[in-house]
C-alpha cells in the first residue's frame, strides 16, 4: 500500500460521470524524494502516425519510444515507419514534481484549426490529461478561443512511488480505462494482480469506469548510477530496453532476471570510448574462469553518462556457476496492425546486484542484443 496516495475526482467530458485519477503528492521527506523519475504512459493512437511524429507529440526520442516497446530499431528507416491508428503503445516520459503533485510537464502542443481543449485532451492525448488541467497549466481564461499556432503546455498523469512496488524495482504506467475494461481484464493484460493494483491506487472496490486513470506497476530493472549522471535513476521495464548516453548505450531488462544489462547501442553519431580501464573488455562483455569456489566473472559494466562521457567500470565477482551467453528480451517488428500484442515476459526474481552488472542467472543460448549484432556478450 502506498500510504501517501489518494484518489482525486477530476472533471472529464464523459457524460453523467466523473473520472477518477490516481494522484501522487510529492514533497521532500526522509522517505520520499522530489527527484524526477522515469515513467510510462499507455497510449492508443488516434490516427496513423510515424514513429517520429508520435515521439514528437510527447517530446521523446524516437529510439527511446521504440526501445520502450521492444520494437526493432534496426529496421530500415525505423523512425519513419507508420504506426496504425488504434495501436496501443508505451510512451516513455519523465515524471516530475510540479505544484505539489507528480505529473509530466515536458510536453508541448501547437494548436491547429478546429482544436479545442477538450479535443486535445481526449482525442490527441487519449484522456491522459483533461481540458481543465490544460486550461490551468496555460492560464487560459476562455476555453473556446484558442489561437491557431498557440503553444500549450500539456500536463500528463504519471506516478513514481519511489520506483518500487512491494519493495521491488518497478516503473509505473498511467493507464486510461476504456469501454469494456474491468480491473480483472486490466490485471490479466499486464500480468499483475487485482490486489496490487487496488493497493497502489488506494481503491476501495475493484470498480473502474471509462476515463479513469490508474497507475499500473510493472516489474523493472533499476540502476545505481551516481546522482550527477544525466541518466541517474534509470529504470527499465521487464522485457524492454532503454536508450541512453546520447543513443550510444542500450540497457535491457529481463527476461531471465531483473538486473540491468547495458551494451553499446551504436545509434549515436559520436560515442565516447566504451572500453573498461584495466582490461581489454568492452561495455557488456565479460570473461569467466572456473574456480574451486565457483566461477570468477569479470565484466565491463555501465556506470552512467556524465558530462558527455560514458562511464564504465571493471568488476569481478564469484558466482555459483559460470553464466552462458546473455539472453536479451526479444525484439518485435514495428507493427502495421492495431492487433499487435506486446511481449509480456514472466516476472523473474531480482538478483542482489543492479546497475549494469553481469547477471548471474543468464540463460545459455539467448539471442544477441538488437543494436550490436556483431558483438557477443561474452567470450
Amino acid at each position: 500500500m502506498q500510504p501517501f496516495l489518494f484518489l482525486l475526482l477530476v472533471s472529464f467530458t464523459i457524460p453523467l460521470a466523473l473520472s477518477k485519477s490516481t494522484i501522487e503528492p510529492c514533497a521532500a521527506s526522509p522517505t520520499t524524494t522530489t527527484d524526477p523519475c522515469p515513467s510510462l504512459l499507455s497510449y492508443t493512437l488516434y490516427t496513423d502516425l510515424k514513429v517520429a511524429e508520435l515521439a514528437a507529440l510527447f517530446q521523446t526520442d524516437p529510439f527511446a519510444l521504440l526501445a520502450a516497446n521492444s520494437f526493432d530499431p534496426s529496421q530500415p528507416n525505423a523512425p519513419n515507419r507508420i504506426l496504425p491508428s488504434g495501436l496501443a503503445v508505451r510512451i516513455p516520459t519523465t515524471c516530475s514534481c510540479s505544484d505539489g503533485i507528480r505529473k509530466s510537464v515536458s510536453t508541448r502542443y501547437v494548436t491547429r484549426p478546429s482544436d479545442t481543449l477538450a479535443s486535445i485532451a481526449e482525442t490527441v492525448y487519449g484522456g491522459l490529461t483533461s481540458a481543465d488541467q490544460i486550461k490551468d497549466a496555460n492560464a487560459i481564461s476562455d476555453q473556446s478561443g484558442l489561437d491557431v499556432g498557440q503553444t500549450l503546455v500539456i500536463p500528463l498523469h504519471c506516478t513514481c512511488f519511489n520506483s518500487t512496488d512491494n519493495s521491488l524495482p518497478a516503473i509505473y504506467m498511467s493507464y486510461v480505462v476504456k469501454d469494456g475494461d474491468t480491473l480483472q481484464s486490466i490485471t490479466a493484460q499486464y500480468a499483475t494482480t487485482m490486489t496490487d493494483i487496488m493497493n497502489v491506487n488506494s481503491m476501495g472496490s475493484p470498480s473502474v469506469l471509462p476515463g479513469d486513470i490508474i497507475s499500473i506497476p510493472l516489474p523493472a530493472c533499476s540502476s545505481m548510477f551516481p546522482r550527477f549522471a544525466s541518466d541517474y535513476g534509470l529504470v527499465v521495464a521487464n522485457g524492454t530496453y532503454a536508450i541512453t548516453a546520447s543513443c550510444c548505450v542500450q540497457c535491457s531488462c529481463g527476461p531471465g532476471n531483473l538486473n540491468l544489462f547495458c551494451t553499446p547501442a551504436s545509434l549515436g553519431a559520436s560515442c565516447s570510448n566504451m572500453q573498461c580501464n584495466g582490461g581489454n573488455l568492452m561495455l557488456g562483455n565479460y570473461t569467466t574462469q572456473p574456480t574451486g569456489a565457483g566461477c570468477s566473472v569479470t565484466s565491463c559494466n555501465y556506470g552512467g553518462f556524465v558530462n558527455g562521457t560514458i562511464i564504465t567500470a571493471l568488476s569481478t565477482s564469484i558466482q555459483p556457476q559460470c553464466p552462458g551467453q546473455h539472453q536479451f528480451p526479444p525484439l518485435l517488428s514495428i507493427p502495421t496492425s492495431a492487433m499487435h500484442q506486446s511481449y509480456l515476459p514472466p516476472s523473474p526474481a531480482p538478483l542482489p546486484q543492479a546497475g549494469g552488472t553481469m547477471p548471474g542467472s543468464s540463460v545459455p543460448g539467448g539471442s544477441l542484443g538488437p543494436l550490436h549484432k556483431s558483438r557477443k556478450a561474452g567470450n
